[in-house]
């Protein structure tokens, strides 16, 4: 399937009314269907292709009326697209350029993952930290003004800290809430 195939099948308002069944309790396509007023065989076709993508598994089948009755459990609890999947980021953006925002968070996204998925082979927990805050501004400039005071005291702390053998990125960005 190429990727923007796979980016928009999960997201069609069907197949999110599923998973959002889905993560509340495993169930049956039947199930779903009586719970979101929709066909079992419409459904059961959306199942199946969320299945193929990885974001629903198998839990159980058990034996219904002579059928076998499949029961599915959402195995994600959020899809997320790097915004580079559906086009290219800008290049050399200011800090204060949403475009920035968005590919550290993309880049944040793709690395978390992929030393996630490398600790677990591991066998071992990925040591991870976030920080998060709502912050209010006057002014525009005041905005700019924390962002200055903000990234000064963090090189001061990363200083102070010294260079130490673990390197950790650190991505703090702010939009409006």
């Amino acid at each position: 399937m190429a990727t923007l195939d796979l980016v928009s099948a999960p997201l069609s308002p069907l197949r999110r009314a599923v998973l959002e069944r889905l993560r509340e309790a495993p169930a049956s396509a039947t199930e779903v269907a009586g719970a979101l007023g929709e066909s079992r065989q419409r459904v059961n076709y959306h199942v199946r292709a969320l299945e193929r993508e990885g974001l629903v598994e198998l839990v159980e089948e058990r034996a219904r009326r002579g059928c076998v009755e499949r029961v599915v459990r959402a195995s994600c609890h959020a899809v997320i697209v790097e915004p580079t999947v559906v086009g290219a980021m800008p290049e050399e953006q200011d800090r204060f350029a949403a475009d920035t925002l968005l590919a550290g968070g993309a880049r944040l996204v793709r690395d978390v993952a992929a030393a996630r998925s490398a600790a677990a082979e591991r066998g071992q927990r990925l040591l991870t930290f976030a920080v998060e805050a709502e912050v209010g501004f006057n002014r525009p400039a005041d905005l700019e003004r924390f962002a200055d005071a903000l990234a000064a005291r963090i090189a001061e702390l990363a200083a102070e800290l010294g260079p130490g053998e673990r390197k950790y990125r650190v991505l703090i960005g702010g939009h409006p809430a």
